[in-house]
């Protein structure tokens, strides 16, 4: 068995349903279930022996210690976490809860279990952390893409968060010999994305009707890797990455903002036709938020030339499927539309 945090999520239950797809080996999935934590993504699992869940927070000592000494597992795989900048601006106490404290408390956690194994066992266990490019700060026009060497200089609650994560699953490994594995990946689309993101905001707020706010000149470029090849490069990093080591996983597709707001404008106009015209007249450009990185772009040549991966999905044919997902799952984004979802929307989009 492995144990999954956060794995209601977006990458996290996407995770869940490839591994359980791939193989047989049962997961365990904790998940505090906050606004972005949604079960309706593991429906599919609902009578599944061999997913197993449990609501329950990962700042929770006693209920890590009790779920690791009953059942055991052989990897934990790390995603819970709070991850939306722009949330982060608003509140940025709820992340270093999360972010922080929680992965320290299951780093002891696990490092306690770990310390009950027998030896074989000890060897073999895992613990993957999964984390974001954003720890690496922001890139200038035409400078060399972030590899697993450059510096941290991360610019907001969020990404600070994130990076003192990093150094706390690094500290864990070199003082206490914890197995730890960290990957930095780029920014995720695809099924079951909350929408607060870029992606999935422009595609429901365009079969709404509604303005398509685009931040600043929307020119801030980021790297674009569609969630099913990060869950592949997380499978790949667990059963043969170097211990201690960290892998950037991209996409390979350096896009601005709105080059990918107009392809998904393109998209939803070939697939679901606007009679009042094309998505792209509702186009409106708002105040960009605080501190906005300007560039992420990943190196990602050290998991392909040491663990032989790299994605399957290119930005046309990834985007192409996400944004019919949304058209097929009309009734999952409607349940995700909640109060709370409405009151954020005008919290952060109002004032712009």
């Amino acid at each position: 068995m492995i144990l999954v945090t956060g794995g209601a999520g977006f990458i996290g239950s996407n995770f869940v349903l490839d591994w359980l797809g791939q193989c047989d080996e049962p997961v365990l999935n904790i998940d505090a279930l906050t606004y972005a934590g949604n079960l309706a993504n593991l429906a599919s699992l609902q009578d599944d022996a061999r997913h197993v869940f449990v609501h329950g927070d990962i700042t929770d000592r006693a209920l890590l210690d009790r779920l690791l000494a009953e059942h055991r597992p052989r990897a934990i795989v790390h995603f819970a976490a709070e991850s939306h900048v722009d949330r982060s601006i608003h509140g940025p106490g709820a992340f270093m809860k999360t972010n922080v404290d929680g992965t320290f408390t299951l780093l002891e956690a696990a490092r306690g279990f770990w310390h009950t194994l027998g030896q074989a066992d000890k060897a073999a266990f895992r613990f993957l952390h999964v984390s974001t490019d954003e720890v690496y700060g922001s890139l200038a026009p035409g400078a060399p893409a972030f590899t697993e060497d450059h510096p941290y200089e991360p610019n907001s609650p969020y990404s600070a968060s994130k990076a003192a994560s990093d150094h706390l699953v690094r500290a864990w490994h070199h003082t206490y010999g914890l197995p730890v594995l960290t990957t930095n990946c780029s920014n995720n689309y695809g099924p079951y994305h909350f929408p607060e993101k870029l992606i999935p905001l422009m595609i429901v707020n365009a079969l709404a009707g509604k303005p398509l706010p685009v931040y600043g000149d929307g020119q801030q470029i980021r790297d674009w890797l569609y969630v099913r090849d990060h869950c592949s490069a997380i499978r790949t990093v667990l059963a043969r990455g170097r211990l201690g080591q960290t892998y950037n996983v991209g996409g390979w597709n350096e896009m601005a903002n709105l080059d990918i707001v107009r392809t998904v404008c393109g998209l939803l106009d070939e697939l679901r036709p606007d009679p009042a015209g094309p998505y792209s007249r509702l186009i409106t450009f708002v105040a960009d938020r605080p501190g906005h990185d300007r560039r992420y772009a990943i190196d990602a040549r050290r998991i392909e030339r040491e663990l032989g991966w790299r994605p399957a999905e290119t930005f046309a044919t990834g985007i192409r499927k996400t944004v019919q997902w949304y058209l097929d799952h009309a009734d999952w984004v409607a349940q995700v539309q909640s109060g709370a979802y409405r009151e954020w929307v005008a919290t952060n989009y109002a004032a712009r």
